[in-house]
C-alpha cells in the first residue's frame, strides 16, 4: 500500500448525476475499473444493532505502520479476521487472523452472495471521530492476487469516500457518501488503476465501523 493525507469537510450527500441503476445494485462509471453500490441490502439486522454488536465484540487495537523508514499510529482502530492461513502483510506489519466471529462469518456469507465472490478473510476499521481517516491507498498487494473482489461494508456514521486514478490526473476523482448498511464492491482492475481513502473531516462526526471483506491467496 501507499499512503498519502488529505482533509475534506464534513459533508452530508454527494451528487453523483451519473450513477445509473443495474440489476441488483448502482453501477458507478469509473475508467478502468469496476465499482457496484447496493444501498440496503439485506444484512439479517438492521445497521444500528450490527454496529453496535461488532464495536462491542471486536477485539479493536491500535497499530502502527512504516513510512518512509519511520513508524507512525494509525488514526483508526482496527482487527483482521480470517481463515487460519489468511496471513497479510502491508506497510511492514504482519497480520495473524482472529477466528471467525459468529456475526463477521454471516456477514461474509451474505457479502459472498452479493459479490458472487468467496471471502476467507475480513479486514475491520473502526473510525472513532471525525479526525480518524483512511489514506490514499490500492489494495493491490501479492496476496490479494491480480483482480482482487473487495466487498466493503459501512455501519454508523456516513463518511466520504474518494477515489483517484493512479495514472492519469485527466481524470477527475470519484467521490461517494456511504450510508450506514450500505455495500461497495470494487473489482476487476480498479486496484491497478485506482486509490482509494477515506480523508479526515473538518466537522465533528460520530463513529464508523467498515468491514472490507477479501481473499487473501497463499
Amino acid at each position: 500500500m501507499s499512503w498519502d493525507q488529505g482533509e475534506t469537510p464534513c459533508i452530508g450527500t454527494v451528487a453523483l448525476d451519473d450513477l445509473f441503476a443495474s440489476a441488483g445494485g448502482e453501477s458507478v462509471p469509473l475508467p478502468g475499473g469496476e465499482l457496484q453500490l447496493f444501498r440496503a441490502p439485506d444484512l439479517g439486522a438492521a445497521p444500528a444493532e450490527l454496529f453496535t454488536e461488532l464495536h462491542d465484540t471486536i477485539a479493536w487495537r491500535e497499530e502502527s505502520i512504516s513510512l518512509f523508514g519511520k513508524r507512525y499510529l494509525q488514526p483508526r482502530m482496527l482487527a483482521w479476521y480470517g481463515d487460519a492461513d489468511a496471513r497479510y502483510r502491508y506497510s511492514g506489519v504482519s497480520h495473524e487472523p482472529l477466528p471467525w466471529l459468529p456475526l463477521l462469518d454471516a456477514l461474509r456469507a451474505r457479502l459472498e452472495t452479493l459479490a458472487e465472490a468467496a471471502f476467507n478473510s475480513v479486514l475491520a476499521n473502526l473510525y472513532r471521530h471525525n479526525r480518524d481517516s483512511m489514506g490514499l491507498h490500492a489494495d493491490d498487494e501479492r496476496e490479494l492476487g491480480d483482480r482482487p473482489v473487495i466487498a466493503s461494508l459501512s455501519l454508523g456514521e456516513e463518511r466520504i469516500f474518494r477515489l483517484r486514478h493512479r495514472h492519469s490526473k485527466e481524470i477527475k476523482p470519484v467521490k461517494l457518501v456511504l450510508p450506514s448498511g450500505s455495500v461497495l464492491i470494487m473489482r476487476g482492475a480498479t486496484q491497478q488503476n485506482w486509490k482509494h481513502e477515506i480523508p479526515k473531516q473538518t466537522r465533528p462526526c460520530g463513529p464508523r465501523i467498515n468491514l472490507t471483506f477479501r481473499r487473501v491467496y497463499a
